[in-house]
């Protein structure tokens, strides 16, 4: 069977321009995360995501018609890139220091990777609802995750101490502000953790 020269430069064309269309769309993305990084989602403009993509504004509306499309794909990229720690990777150690340890040592490490975005986004969602609506749908499933498996036979006082502990701002707090390293940092929410119930 003979496939027409007519049928196979389409083809290629199509091909061609659906590569283009997914490096245009890749770049619109990564321009918004970078901006994402500095002024933070709620300050950030289609002008401003156009003008860093290197695109016309009616491009970037033909892959994100909207604003939530693309926060979307942002956190979703963001995700891709560098996913959260999973809880399940500690359910099964058996000793409740070295499992607190052991994930807080791996949420504390991906925080400060991400340390810049985290701070806008956190930031933003205090006060803007579409980005408060996309860190619950990102974030609230595997923090959840994180408060059932290391919060397991915790007492009242030890939960409201793993709750401060897994937080963005406590890290940021010890390590950032007050200079500890990540080691000492974890160390001290342990056994913040474990004494919690004491007097």
């Amino acid at each position: 069977m003979r496939v027409s020269k007519v049928g196979m430069t389409r083809t290629y064309t199509l091909g061609k321009r659906a590569h283009q269309q997914a490096q245009t769309r890749q770049r619109i993305v990564e321009a918004a995360v970078a901006l994402h990084s500095t002024v933070g989602p709620a300050a950030t403009t289609v002008s401003m995501v156009a003008e860093r993509a290197g695109v016309q504004r009616h491009t970037l509306y033909a892959h994100f018609p909207d604003e939530r499309s693309l926060l979307m794909a942002c956190s979703g990229m963001a995700n891709e890139c560098d996913p959260m720690p999973e809880a399940a990777a500690w359910a099964d150690i058996a000793d409740r220091g070295e499992r607190l340890a052991t994930a807080l040592t791996a949420i504390y490490a991906w925080y400060e990777r991400n340390a810049a975005l985290m701070a806008c986004v956190m930031r933003d969602a205090e006060h803007h609802a579409l980005v408060r609506e996309i860190v619950e749908l990102r974030f609230a499933p595997l923090v959840g995750a994180w408060h059932e498996v290391l919060g397991a036979k915790l007492r009242v006082k030890q939960r409201a101490m793993l709750h401060l502990a897994l937080g963005f701002f406590t890290w940021r707090s010890l390590v950032l502000e007050a200079g500890l390293k990540q080691v000492a940092a974890v160390k001290l929410m342990v056994q913040a953790i474990e004494r919690a119930e004491e007097g």
